[in-house]
């Protein structure tokens, strides 16, 4: 999956800082005391006192596969001291339709549920894929009702912006779709710089690695540190931002586009100058990574000039 892809995503929507050695990192309580990494507060979550935890994927064409493979292989992998046999969590995949969906890359996956099928889920992720109909919009309102977490991964958020249930909190997408997130949707604080955000029973993460992190932090608020920690030991993973929801920092600033080095003055995409779309300005020339993004600068240039 390339970024022009994802923005291709973002836009038909309506539109690392990496800390190595989780390996080796020694297992704390679900408190997270003395790990300076640690969020000051973790509101945990409680799984049921028996059966496993139904984790709802999101799925229509165009989703990016990072983003929901990330989480299911997290979820999917949980494993708890003393239940040898029993999944902590249990992923299915659920749609619209039953009809195969053409995933990032050209993967076909052919959904486990449709909604009317789907058992209630109690954590929906909601990865980057097409624009949402109105019926895959009003299914993520009804099982946010019951369920304990709803998640969005990358540009995902933009599908859980649009139902509303963000309105008035805060939230974070890839770093190259924050200008575009602010405008289309005000009411939300856009956190930059967030590796995920949490919001009571909503939480967004950053771009597509980020999903990983935000769904083994979702591990740790119902099974503590260690299960975490044994997880992601599991998985071979060694990012620790799942540890730190602020180290995406090196996103919080907007990148600087030059006359040498011109960006997209949308996503900040890096462009080829002698062959990338323009538009003129008050006298400056701006270029874009795509037509379509430089539609949206043309229907109103000032706006994406702030930030």
């Amino acid at each position: 999956m390339n970024r022009r892809d994802l923005f291709r995503i973002s836009t038909a929507m309506g539109l690392t800082v990496a800390f190595p050695g989780t390996g080796n990192a020694k297992p704390q309580t679900a408190s997270g005391a003395g790990d300076k990494h640690a969020p000051a507060k973790l509101n945990p979550l409680h799984p049921p006192a028996e059966g496993s935890i139904p984790v709802a994927f999101l799925l229509s064409d165009g989703a990016v596969v990072i983003d929901f493979a990330g989480p299911w292989e997290v979820f999917e992998n949980v494993s708890i001291p003393g239940s040898a046999t029993q999944l902590a969590f249990k992923p299915y995949t659920v749609a619209e339709t039953a009809a195969p969906i053409t995933a990032s890359g050209g993967m076909t996956i052919v959904p486990n549920y449709t909604f009317a099928t789907a058992p209630p889920p109690k954590v929906i992720v909601i990865p980057a894929q097409s624009a949402p109909s109105e019926a895959v919009l009003a299914w993520i309102v009804n099982a946010t009702r019951t369920a304990d977490l709803t998640m969005s991964v990358c540009t995902g958020a933009f599908l859980l912006a649009k139902t509303g249930l963000l309105s008035g909190s805060a939230a974070t997408t890839h770093h190259g779709a924050y200008t575009q997130f602010a405008m289309e949707f005000p009411d939300i604080s856009l956190k930059r710089g967030a590796r995920y955000v949490e919001s009571g029973k909503l939480a967004s993460s950053g771009g597509l690695s980020s999903g990983i992190d935000l769904a083994l932090h979702v591990v740790e608020r119902y099974f503590g540190r260690t299960v975490a920690i044994n997880t992601a030991n599991t998985l071979e993973y060694q990012g620790q931002g799942w540890l730190n929801p602020d180290s995406n920092l090196a996103y919080a600033k907007r990148r600087v586009s030059t006359d040498r080095h011109p960006l997209c003055a949308v996503c900040d995409m890096d462009v080829a100058k002698a062959t990338a779309p323009t538009s003129v300005y008050r006298g400056r020339t701006y270029y874009f990574c795509m037509s379509a993004h430089k539609e949206l600068f043309d229907a109103s240039p000032a706006r994406f000039l702030v930030g």
